[in-house]
């Protein structure tokens, strides 16, 4: 058994050779076969302090035990305030965000008004936390991030070339769960450290098959028009511009470095906070919080290195240039200082807004999307939402509409879809100018993105923001 199969019974690489000395041992006994050796190593990981004293398993639970309390304990907060903006938020929401309140490394917290139940904390959840960081509070997408580029095509050319609009999209990226490039891609994200954790040397062959893809569920990559109203930082005259727009993460690579940490992580809660669960956090002193952290940072160059490469494939493709632009991460941990600390905050489908910071907020594929520049709010932790925000799951909007319906009726709009599934058409998401005006106080708007032509993954695949 490797270190790998070990770390998915939950244990972790630096208990590896006590485990696989107890392994040895048990292995010589006539009534342990393989899966009865894998269950039995399953239930010290869960719980080691019930085999402390075992003749076998004695050093191997006293390692796992030790490492389980990484942390010490803090001080008992009790829950800590949480500001929430927004009307139309579900109860699962609520809940979940109640929930992270209560961790005790938690020093504050916000909702944003796109929120919509996730996993561990709720999509649209802010957590601020001290000394540890919290994987499912990042996401499972880690560094999901929006990047529009203004490009020097004319308006008009959306309509009059929308075949050669369609091939640049078509042609330009890849989507779909595991989806590549024939043709690998290149860029200095590559060249980076790698082996800063075992997942990501491990993966970085994939990442870089599918550097300048974007993935499946909510991901698109579209082009429309860009409305300014007035000079800002943007650098243009006001007036109209082709658009092209893009939302994805770090895929392959960045699901599996959540997947390996939160395991660890949820492995090495104490017993008195397994009720925690997805919301389980490692020590920033501890080896496993530092691989994380790099790993995360990692991901978010990777991230960034995609929406590159797309926008670069793409233009070319077009024989457009790219005259302005601006991007921004969502699902990602920034080390900042907040109320007279350092502290990290965590926004998980929640897009940075400190006091002029530019970001995108999109709403969905017929419904406009916004550059904003932040306001810098204290009570949000610097944050707004990251979309318009999910009303519906994805089962039951699967079991509700007709993508080809729905299609259809949008083309009548003006609005051509490519490709989508049903469970991303736009009766789905809240709207979006309401989620504007219930975040006037932590954003304003300085430029508008209004979708004509639109691509996302048509398989019927999902995944989570």
């Amino acid at each position: 058994m490797n270190a790998r199969q070990l770390e998915k019974l939950g244990i972790p690489r630096s208990a590896v050779r006590h485990a696989v000395s107890a392994i040895q041992t048990l292995s010589q006994q006539d009534d342990m076969d393989k899966r009865t050796i894998k269950e039995r190593l399953r239930l010290v990981a869960e719980n080691p302090r019930l085999f402390f004293g075992d003749q076998v398993l004695d050093a191997l639970a006293k390692e796992l035990a030790s490492c389980n309390s990484d942390a010490p304990e803090p001080e008992q907060r009790g829950p800590v305030p949480c500001r929430i903006w927004g009307s139309n938020i579900d109860d699962g929401a609520l809940r979940q965000m109640d929930d992270a309140r209560h961790i005790p490394y938690a020093v504050g917290a916000a909702l944003m008004p796109d929120a919509h139940i996730g996993y561990g904390l709720p999509i649209g959840g802010v957590l601020a936390t001290e000394d540890v960081i919290i994987p499912y509070a990042v996401g499972v997408d880690i560094a999901c991030r929006m990047k529009l580029s203004v490009l020097d095509m004319p308006v008009e050319s959306l309509e009059k070339n929308f075949e050669h609009y369609r091939a640049a999209l078509e042609n330009g990226t890849r989507f779909g769960v595991g989806s590549t490039h024939r043709k690998p891609q290149d860029h200095p994200v590559l060249d980076e450290d790698w082996t800063v954790t075992r997942i990501t040397r491990e993966h970085r062959d994939k990442a870089r098959y599918q550097l300048g893809t974007s993935g499946s569920g909510n991901h698109f990559v579209e082009f429309g028009v860009v409305t300014i109203t007035e000079k800002s930082e943007l650098g243009l005259e006001p007036g109209q511009y082709v658009g092209l727009l893009s939302h994805s993460g770090s895929r392959g690579a960045g699901a599996a470095v959540c997947s390996t940490y939160s395991a660890i992580a949820r492995q090495k809660l104490p017993s008195q906070h397994q009720h925690f669960d997805r919301l389980a956090w490692l020590d920033m002193k501890s080896s496993a919080g530092q691989e994380y952290w790099a790993a995360m940072n990692l991901m978010g160059n990777y991230a960034a290195a995609n929406h590159a490469v797309i926008h670069r494939l793409v233009t070319h493709l077009l024989g457009a240039r790219v005259i302005t632009g601006v991007e921004n991460h969502h699902n990602f941990a920034w080390k900042e200082r907040h109320q007279g600390r350092d502290v990290y905050v965590h926004r998980k489908g929640a897009t940075p807004a400190g006091k002029g910071t530019l970001g995108v907020i999109p709403g969905s594929m017929a419904d406009p999307a916004f550059v904003v520049r932040g306001r810098g709010n204290a009570e949000s932790f610097d944050s707004a939402s990251h979309g318009a925000g999910r009303v519906m799951s994805r089962t039951k909007a699967l079991d509700q509409f007709n993508f080809k319906s729905v299609q259809k009726n949008l083309a009548a709009r003006g609005i051509r879809v490519i490709s989508a599934g049903a469970d991303e058409v736009p009766m789905v998401y809240k709207n979006i100018e309401q989620v504007m005006s219930e975040q006037s106080d932590l954003v304003e708007a300085i430029a508008r993105f209004d979708p004509r032509i639109v691509k996302m993954c048509g398989d019927g695949s999902k995944a989570e923001d």
